[in-house]
């Protein structure tokens, strides 16, 4: 058992975060032959009388610290997975440099430290500050688009163009010539008002994006991805306002 020690002390050498080869997913990199190990140790010095070497009661010792940095990065992965599926497809790629920040900040724990390393505290501190700040962003950018571009295009698309007579009502023709110039008029004034929300809108979103601090190493969002979002909102305004005609 004694000569075992070392090799399960190993262990603590591992970096704290490992990334799986075929599914990309992050997990935390401990080695359960050091919980063994300390499992052991426990039990022989409850036992007494027997000699346990100083390597061995050093892992007993830091049990705790062990377990609960295990306990916190599981949680930490677990809420980084969480954020980053509230990502929304229309908004992936303006948001790849900001998740790529993150991983850029998850990085050491992947590469330096270890489960002997001093800094681990400071480490997981300042990842669950970068996450706090991806989610915020995440969040705002949710919310611009679901309830004043999303929104507003759905409005749109449900707008009648045409303002018929009641059945039972007799209109003139004249007066129902009337009616539809005014009712387009009216409808033309709505029209350009909610296409020039949804254009704020989209420059809005945009902004908070763009705005967003990122480390030096990573490249920022290309010019490209922002004319493309632009392009689909064109689209989309186009596509409810087509579903508007034909529902009038």
């Amino acid at each position: 058992w004694v000569s075992s020690i070392e090799t399960a002390k190993s262990g603590l050498q591992a970096t704290l975060i490992v990334k799986h080869p075929e599914d990309a997913k992050h997990h935390v990199n401990f080695d359960w032959e050091v919980l063994q190990l300390i499992r052991e140790t426990r039990c022989l010095d409850r036992m007494g009388g027997i000699e346990i070497p100083e390597s061995a009661k050093l892992v007993l010792l830091q049990e705790d610290k062990f377990k609960m940095y295990h306990n916190e990065l599981t949680h930490l992965l677990r809420e980084y997975r969480r954020v980053t599926q509230l990502v929304r497809p229309i908004a992936a790629n303006l948001l790849k440099p900001h998740l790529d920040n993150l991983e850029f900040q998850l990085r050491p724990g992947m590469v330096t430290l270890t489960w002997t390393s001093m800094n681990i505290d400071g480490y997981m501190h300042k990842v669950w500050e970068g996450l706090g700040q991806l989610e915020q962003l995440v969040t705002t950018v949710n919310d611009i688009m679901e309830n004043r571009i999303d929104a507003n295009l759905k409005l749109v698309s449900r707008v009648l163009l045409v303002d018929l007579p009641e059945d039972n009502q007799l209109v003139s023709l004249d007066d129902f010539v009337d009616i539809q110039e005014r009712h387009v008029r009216e409808m033309t004034n709505w029209l350009v008002a909610k296409n020039k929300e949804i254009e704020a809108s989209v420059n809005d979103m945009l902004a908070v994006i763009v705005s967003f601090p990122l480390d030096s190493h990573i490249r920022g969002i290309s010019e490209s991805e922002i004319i493309k979002v632009k392009a689909h909102y064109n689209w989309s305004m186009y596509q409810s306002l087509l579903a508007a005609t034909k529902r009038s």
